[in-house]
């Protein structure tokens, strides 16, 4: 009788393997596993570009030149071609070529719909009707924007429609119940149309059937000179809002809603956005009321955030160089104005432009935020007998 020794085993048919030949038989199955592993990331990878490759551009156009570039991914402005006196072109707002940017965790959000609720939730976490919501934590320990795949990161039904205005992009989805953490199933239509005199509309509504958070904001980044221009310091900007709300810190607010009169925060008369920016924290980043709703907010605003029937002005902002101006007119109570402070140059954009700090400016027409968690704020909640709406125009003149 032969007996194996150590370095030897037996196979199930009898033959014998010794120890190496083990070895070498699990470092071939490993890169065999390991090459399957490779070949179905690589397929996934071909499928996302070609995913890419195929998302249609929306191009809506006025009779002056100015164009919208719109993509179903995130409902985004991609581009925003405007023409200045001279007829000079460019294109006003930040963003990406690669469409896979967008979608990173570290993407600032360039001229994306953000949502289920916009801006911050303080937390993470917020009670409904007597039931505790937890949501991801993506903004220190708070919820911003949606959550790690908030509306912005995803891919919108996207179809061209008629519209007397002008040309126009109709763009749906359904949030499923759960998503993000957020209860209800809530369908949502974002519709941009261009007029033919240069005005872009969007408009967006939201329906539910069960109590929940919607507070959607369009958050692009303008820069009047042209996207590739520098900082937007020398930007004269009109706010129609006498009262703004402070914040903590961390971007959380306090609760109170404070007189801009005296402060760096009064745009009640046209200024530079840099000539008071030394006397804020880090920057502009806050809610400011708007149509002299004031401390009265929260009893003006009607159920789905309508603060006005129809769009009123609210904001103008100049680049005085080019003479390029943009006027945007609302229905929402309030308005985030947010002056890039975060951008660092690290986020390479369109024609590998790298974004300085103060490249871009937004003004994001919102609900107000973290309104769940503040009493004294117009409410957020949508309920399944009522419709959210949110109705936004862009008119750019020179």
């Amino acid at each position: 009788m032969v007996e194996l020794n150590h370095a030897e085993q037996s196979t199930a048919d009898g033959r014998r393997v010794s120890t190496d030949d083990r070895k070498r038989n699990v470092a071939v199955a490993g890169a065999v596993i390991a090459a399957a592993a490779a070949a179905v990331a690589l397929g996934r990878h071909l499928l996302q570009e070609q995913k890419y490759k195929k998302m249609p551009t929306f191009v809506l156009k006025a009779d002056n030149g100015t164009e919208a570039h719109i993509r179903p991914l995130g409902c985004c402005i991609q581009r925003l071609l405007v023409p200045d006196a001279d007829g000079t072109i460019k294109d006003v707002v930040l963003g990406f070529d690669d469409l896979k940017l967008y979608q990173a965790s570290s993407s600032p959000y360039f001229g994306v719909v953000v949502g289920r609720c916009a801006n911050r939730i303080q937390g993470a976490s917020f009670t409904l009707d007597g039931q505790i919501y937890k949501l991801a934590a993506n903004n220190g320990s708070h919820a911003l924007h949606g959550g790690t795949k908030g509306f912005d990161k995803h891919l919108w039904s996207a179809a061209s429609i008629e519209h007397p205005d002008g040309d126009a992009v109709q763009l749906t989805r359904t949030s499923l119940d759960g998503e993000e953490g957020y209860p209800g199933t809530l369908k949502v239509r974002v519709t941009y149309i261009m007029t033919r005199q240069g005005v872009l509309k969007m408009l967006i509504d939201a329906t539910t059937d069960k109590p929940t958070l919607v507070n959607l904001a369009q958050h692009a980044y303008f820069n009047l000179a042209g996207h590739d221009s520098g900082d937007v310091l020398e930007h004269e900007l009109h706010l129609r809002g006498d009262h703004y709300i402070p914040t903590t810190e961390d971007g959380i607010p306090t609760g109170a809603i404070t007189p801009v009169k005296g402060t760096a925060f009064d745009f009640t008369e046209t200024k530079r956005i840099g000539r008071d920016i030394g006397d804020t924290p880090a920057g502009f980043d806050h809610n400011w009321v708007l149509h002299g709703l004031g401390r009265q907010a929260k009893f003006s605003t009607k159920a789905g955030s309508v603060a006005s029937e129809i769009p009123r002005e609210a904001i103008k902002a100049r680049d005085p160089r080019s003479g390029r101006t943009l006027t945007i007119s609302t229905t929402t109570p309030g308005v985030q104005f947010y002056s890039g402070n975060f951008l660092d140059g690290s986020q390479l954009g369109k024609g590998g432009v790298a974004y300085q700090k103060h490249a871009g400016f937004c003004l994001e027409t919102q609900g107000f935020p973290n309104a769940i968690n503040q009493p004294a704020f117009p409410t957020v909640v949508l309920r399944p007998d009522e419709r959210y709406r949110h109705e936004t125009h862009y008119a750019f003149s020179n």
